[in-house]
């Protein structure tokens, strides 16, 4: 990212959102929001210090709640630019108008509360859409008891919590600042459920086999758990990592999990979290009792994937991801000439992948920048204009926004570089005004005589 930000040829628009898309590819006109940070990035050196002196505190979002923040902060380690923010709704002069503690020890001067909102427009040849994933709340399975029973987790929230940078900076705690002695980790938790999500979220096996070595390596005597359904370890290298495993002395219990309960029923039960499952290898139901468990979510589509969708007019799929344009020939593109995706907005993948689609991506882009040129559909649609009437039928029944309606003359205008070619508005035109190109009524009727004969 901080080579991306210092190339000459490209401008980094941070804190910002995107609120309008128009046009088509080679001629998008991108509305951007760009937020205030009441920082200024120029000025600024990322020294910190405003930070330190800064009194009010929020949640911490990066660290999934678990720990906290101050009004005015750096998202997250190694943000670009390392500038940070100032939290209007937790800000106290923002709040009661006074404070400004941050602003009065900034050496550089580089706090202004007065900086606003801004609308920028901004004219794109071509987008590549990576919003990435959210992930899956497992409150709602309340037989799990996330967010009802301490020491319950998901897995983001233990890796930040084992992350140096985290809220207990590295150390794997409980909830009473103790090290737990036995930990369960529980594969597919809104995953491969009809109730839920019925799709693979691919990197929960191999990121659930990871917090066991980290749970070896920082809690050498740790009885670790990991209880799936079946894993599934196809990267390179992935196989012999879950050898690996075997080797340290985790155990992997076969069988999805029915309930995790602080009942116990016998006195080495007490205080203890009771992961309730039947071992399928052995045919046999266990009752296992931990200090901690760790939820290994699905990964889901962003909350705002459907405005997104319409946005760019890009197409999604019935699991809610944005939808490729061939699932196997053409994995990046989309069914609108230039908007591309990548990453987990397509679908669940692990960081290889990702990357090798992000690449693919920006290969295409650049290989289409580079032409000076775009080639289009050869069967689009084209109107009459001698016999068009005017009514604008053909208009809102356009899924790809390719029909508009020329005042002057009266009659609907089709923009080629939009139009796919697949004759809605021409088998709903009342005056036949609008034909496809290469599937006229003579064509076809060419065609079948040159069949038959």
């Amino acid at each position: 990212m901080a080579s991306v930000r210092s190339h000459e040829n490209v401008e980094m628009m941070t804190y910002s959102e995107v609120v309008e898309v128009s046009g088509y590819v080679g001629n998008f006109k991108v509305k951007i929001r760009r937020k205030p940070r009441y920082v200024d990035a120029d000025k600024c050196t990322g020294c910190g210090v405003c930070q330190g002196k800064c009194p009010m505190k929020a949640p911490n979002d990066y660290d999934v709640g678990m720990g906290q923040r101050k009004a005015i902060y750096t998202p997250f380690p190694q943000a670009v630019p390392n500038v940070p923010v100032i939290d209007k709704e937790r800000c106290t002069y923002f709040l009661k108008g006074k404070c400004r503690a941050c602003e009065k020890f900034c050496e550089a001067k580089a706090i202004n509360f007065e900086q606003k909102e801004k609308i920028e427009e901004v004219e794109v040849g071509t987008i590549i859409v990576t919003t990435g994933f959210d992930q899956f709340d497992p409150s709602s399975m309340a037989l799990y008891g996330y967010g009802r029973y301490d020491n319950v987790y998901t897995g983001l929230q233990f890796e930040r919590m084992s992350n140096a940078s985290g809220p207990t900076s590295g150390k794997i705690l409980l909830k009473d600042g103790t090290e737990p002695k036995s930990v369960a980790i529980l594969h597919c938790i809104g995953s491969r459920d009809k109730n839920y999500h019925e799709y693979c979220s691919r990197v929960c096996c191999m990121y659930s086999l990871k917090f066991s070595h980290l749970l070896r390596d920082k809690i050498p005597d740790c009885e670790i758990y990991q209880m799936y359904i079946d894993l599934r370890c196809f990267g390179k290298g992935y196989e012999e990592f879950y050898n690996r495993l075997q080797n340290e002395e985790v155990h992997f219990v076969r069988g999805r999990p029915g309930e995790v309960t602080n009942v116990a029923e016998t006195p080495e039960e007490k205080g203890k979290l009771i992961v309730v499952c039947e071992d399928t290898l052995i045919g046999f139901q266990r009752r296992i009792p931990v200090d901690m468990v760790v939820l290994s979510t699905a990964i889901e589509p962003r909350a705002d994937a459907g405005e997104t969708a319409r946005m760019f007019s890009v197409s999604r799929s019935a699991d809610g991801f944005f939808l490729e344009k061939h699932p196997k020939l053409d994995p990046i593109a989309t069914t609108t000439d230039g908007v591309f995706i990548a990453g987990c907005c397509q679908g669940p993948k692990d960081i290889p992948d990702t990357v090798a689609q992000a690449s693919a991506a920006a290969a295409r882009v650049l290989s289409m920048i580079s032409r000076g040129s775009v080639e289009i559909e050869a069967a689009t649609a084209v109107v009459d204009e001698r016999i068009c009437a005017g009514c604008k039928l053909c208009i809102p029944l356009c899924a790809y926004k390719a029909i508009s309606f020329d005042e002057s003359k009266k009659v609907s205008v089709i923009n080629e570089a939009l139009c796919k070619g697949c004759g809605t508005c021409a088998a709903a035109c009342p005056s036949g005004a609008i034909t496809s190109k290469q599937f006229t009524n003579e064509e076809i009727l060419a065609q079948i005589k040159g069949v038959l004969i």
